[in-house]
């Protein structure tokens, strides 16, 4: 497919990544615009970071002056998906320039995987990362500028990131029989907020819900073992693990 082709693709699919990440990195930019930091640190975070959820959060922690242990391991865990459905595109990218290669593995966030996972180009692998990172870039900028030059009251802007991941977990409880991770997730915030409190609930929340999802996947590994083993007693052919 020539060049000028896969350009053209990778822009009209990127186009609705462009619609939410312009809205949320608007949000940001106010939003850090408010607590004191001007464009250039939007634009620096977006480079080095890009992580809506960890901007967000890092806001917080800039203000709070959390210690550097603290903000690695806040980081971590807050970001810790991309590992996961990193690895599946291990063969997709294992021939790649090196080059291109680190750049659209830092880009790998979670709109661009759902857009890349269906495709086989290098090349629009880095024209869909470019785009999306682009957009990210321009909003969170341009929100930065604004909130710096026009009088905004911020408050409630910082809430738009819990909105988005309401929404995305209610569609996700709606599209899905098993409640148990979202249970496990939602249980085990409640009670570090109850226990730590709302300045530090945060790491402890996201190591108790990746206790419950390790032991979860035990429980069901389990059950799928005992299983197999009853249908070779009955004499019957176990099935293909997926």
């Amino acid at each position: 497919m020539r060049a000028s082709k896969i350009i053209s693709r990778a822009f009209k699919d990127t186009l609705p990544v462009f619609t939410g990440y312009i809205v949320l990195g608007l949000g940001f930019g106010i939003l850090l615009s408010s607590k004191g930091y001007n464009f250039l640190w939007a634009l620096v975070m977006c480079l080095l970071i890009y992580s809506g959820t960890m901007q967000f959060v890092a806001i917080d922690l800039f203000v709070s002056s959390v210690s550097l242990p603290a903000v690695a391991l806040t980081s971590l865990l807050v970001s810790a998906r991309h590992v996961f459905y990193g690895i599946t595109m291990l063969e997709r990218y294992k021939n790649i320039h090196w080059l291109k290669k680190f750049y659209i593995i830092f880009a790998l966030t979670d709109e661009t995987y759902s857009l890349v996972c269906k495709a086989d180009d290098e090349n629009y692998f880095f024209w869909v990362s470019l785009f999306d990172h682009s957009y990210w870039i321009l909003g969170s900028v341009t929100g930065a500028i604004l909130g710096q030059v026009l009088p905004f009251d911020s408050r409630g802007i910082d809430f738009s990131l819990t909105a988005l991941f309401v929404t995305i977990c209610v569609e996700q409880w709606l599209g899905t029989k098993n409640h148990f991770p979202a249970i496990i997730g939602l249980v085990a915030s409640v009670l570090s907020l109850l226990i730590f409190g709302s300045e530090n609930f945060l790491i402890p929340a996201m190591v108790l819900i990746t206790a419950g999802l390790f032991f979860m996947k035990v429980l069901i590994e389990r059950r799928e073992r005992r299983e197999r083993r009853k249908k070779e007693r009955k004499g019957g052919k176990p099935e293909e693990n997926v």
